[in-house]
């Protein structure tokens, strides 16, 4: 299948396009499901915590809040099959659901928490791709974006799990992306450097940190509307032509 490049983008870059949402209780799922519906996507807010139903009621007509724990395959089909059921198809999947879990060194951190933390954060992206891409399939095509990370790139001192994890992520969407390059579907991953959410105990109103003692180049922290800003990108046609990337969105920390 061989995408034609339109003439012109429309003014809303998802004008007609089903998204399905995850983690979009708050931080960075939250600012990309409200972007997505302001861009002319229909949205299923997908979130563990509760807070769904204020990010769809955000949004208003075209969005729907789902109950979701990624990890568990039933909470991950459901979702898709709530965007076929409730919008008719699937065009964009943001698997973004994550957390980074305590601080350790490796030898001190608990098997149960990294066994959450890749269950979460890994296995959830798995199952949002093998039932998202299914049913993209079903439809004729779609984009996958992903939220690795910075730390999925490159070590991050106390978050091994989190790192393994996120590395894995970004070699899930690379491998994906070969698999289906050719039906129509690119999949693709943004890597957050150190963003201002609630995994940073961010208040969602307040301003990110910034200065010279700050370890990105920019001397700041990202905001969520700048990761949001990423995947709307690759979510709409504008990036007809990119798959299997991990773009990192970090204010240069990997680039040294």
């Amino acid at each position: 299948m061989v995408e034609q490049i339109p003439d012109s983008f429309p003014a809303r870059r998802l004008d007609g396009k089903v998204a399905v949402v995850t983690g979009a209780g708050s931080g960075i799922g939250r600012a990309t499901a409200l972007l997505f519906g302001r861009e002319g996507a229909q949205v299923v807010c997908a979130d563990i915590s509760g807070r769904e139903k204020e990010t769809a009621a955000a949004i208003g007509d075209g969005a729907v809040a789902v109950h979701a724990d990624v990890s568990l395959s039933a909470d991950a089909k459901n979702m898709i099959e709530t965007a076929e059921r409730e919008f008719g198809r699937l065009d964009v999947l943001f698997n973004n659901a994550g957390f980074g879990g305590p601080p350790n060194p490796l030898a001190d951190i608990e098997e149960e928490t990294f066994d959450l933390v890749v269950a979460v954060n890994l296995k959830g992206v798995f199952l949002g791709m093998k039932y998202g891409i299914a049913a993209m399939l079903r439809h004729g095509g779609g984009s996958v974006i992903n939220t690795a990370s910075a730390a999925g790139l490159v070590g991050w001192k106390g978050k091994a799990g989190y790192s393994a994890a996120k590395g894995g992520v970004i070699q899930l969407t690379k491998s994906a992306a070969l698999d289906y390059a050719e039906s129509g579907i690119r999949i693709n991953a943004i890597c957050p450097g150190m963003t201002w959410t609630g995994l940073a105990n961010a208040d969602d109103d307040s301003e990110p940190p910034s200065g010279k003692n700050l370890p990105q180049p920019m001397r700041r922290w990202g905001r969520p509307q700048e990761l949001a800003a990423a995947a709307l990108f690759l979510a709409s046609d504008e990036a007809s032509f990119i798959t299997g990337t991990a773009i990192p969105v970090d204010g240069g920390y990997v680039a040294r």
